[in-house]
């Protein structure tokens, strides 16, 4: 396996980012606000990041007994950030922290050559990944109680502690089972995997227990290898097993998409994207009147716009029901199954609100001149599956 060379390693800055503001009024509390929360309070604010918990109890325990839980969630840097990538992991990172809990990202560097992104070249992969961390840095992550690590470096750090963790799992399991656990890189067990892809899932359960991590918090795309952490911990005889809390994957824009595409530009709107291509794909987008189930722009309401804002503003003429300030998605997806909000109603509200969130990443590539200079390198990339 290649590893990092000194000229194609992440400069200091980029590994340990400076702090950024919180991405709504609701996040901007004093550092120590966590230690005044009720164990109820932690539990709900913690548990809503989760469309499915294992094991819910296990959560509880971990947030009453252990002071500085570590959550860890793990990016492949293989093209431009779409909005799921960008302002849901802002807030549900930003919700962790609230809770007291620190978040380590694992920029994955040497997972994204070992999945062929970029070509396999790591230069480049590292350049997506200083990218990446500009634009949470923008878009308004807490980074008092996150670090920023990435694979090559960490792990040729600790060789010693990675390597016999990572054949230790690869000895435990079959090749059926391994080949099962595709799905997290954008894979299936029915594809033709490269030696380097069978390795993968292997790593990417060391990871947990290389970073020490108390909670998964990964997406639903990713639960198979974080279920294989858990079965490990069984074949070890280890207690204290990792919780997985996975978020929602939301769908493409496109109908029929049930995950974005970096490669299908009308598939997913991107972090830097202007207010024109904004508006352009949200008017493209699928959006069948009455209907919420796999409804992209419904689900974009629900899991971006809602927890940023803490509210939706729809402003109608008074012929279709005048303003209306939505709080909660039970009121949303009830106003829009009965009819009283139209789908074009909703696609100009949205587009106003996205836009209101994208506008200081904007900002912030066109007037940062080493940001500035990152786009435009990662656009010029071939985006590789």
């Amino acid at each position: 396996m290649a590893s990092a060379s000194e000229e194609t390693k992440p400069p200091v800055e980029a590994v340990m980012p400076d702090t950024a503001p919180s991405s709504s009024q609701a996040d901007d509390v004093p550092d120590d606000h966590f230690s005044k929360m009720t164990l109820d309070e932690k539990y709900a604010l913690v548990r809503s990041i989760g469309e499915e918990c294992i094991q819910e109890e296990e959560l509880r325990n971990l947030l009453e007994k252990k002071k500085d839980p570590v959550a860890y969630d793990g990016f492949e840097p293989s093209g431009r950030m779409h909005i799921a990538q960008g302002v849901m992991k802002v807030i549900n990172v930003n919700k962790l922290t609230k809770a007291g809990c620190i978040f380590k990202f694992w920029v994955a560097d040497w997972f994204a050559q070992l999945n062929n992104k970029m070509g396999g070249d790591l230069k480049k992969i590292q350049t997506v990944g200083r990218y990446m961390i500009e634009i949470w840095k923008a878009v308004g992550m807490n980074m008092d109680r996150v670090q920023i690590l990435w694979t090559s470096e960490e792990i040729n750090a600790r060789p010693d502690e990675y390597w016999p963790l990572v054949m230790d799992i690869a000895r435990r399991n079959n090749l059926s089972r391994i080949k099962r656990c595709s799905q997290i890189m954008g894979r299936n067990d029915e594809d033709e995997l490269t030696a380097a892809q069978i390795f993968y899932p292997c790593m990417q359960c060391a990871d947990i227990f290389f970073l020490k991590a108390d909670i998964c918090q990964l997406g639903m795309d990713q639960r198979k290898v974080n279920v294989l952490a858990r079965e490990y911990c069984n074949d070890i005889k280890r207690k204290m097993k990792p919780i997985i809390l996975s978020h929602h994957m939301l769908p493409g824009l496109l109908k029929g998409q049930e995950k974005m595409s970096k490669s299908m530009t009308d598939s997913a709107i991107f972090m830097e994207d202007e207010e024109s291509e904004v508006k352009s794909k949200i008017n493209k987008a699928w959006c069948p009147a009455l209907i919420t189930d796999g409804n992209p722009l419904i689900e974009y309401t629900i899991y971006i716009v809602l927890p940023y804002f803490n509210e939706f503003v729809v402003d109608r003429k008074e012929e279709h029901g005048g303003a209306k300030t939505y709080k909660t998605a039970e009121e949303l997806k009830e106003d829009y199954t009965s009819g009283a909000l139209h789908p074009g109603d909703l696609k100009v509200a949205l587009i106003k609100a996205i836009n209101r969130i994208l506008e200081p990443v904007r900002e912030h590539f066109k007037t940062n001149a080493e940001a500035k200079d990152l786009l435009k390198k990662v656009k010029s990339y071939k985006v590789s599956r």
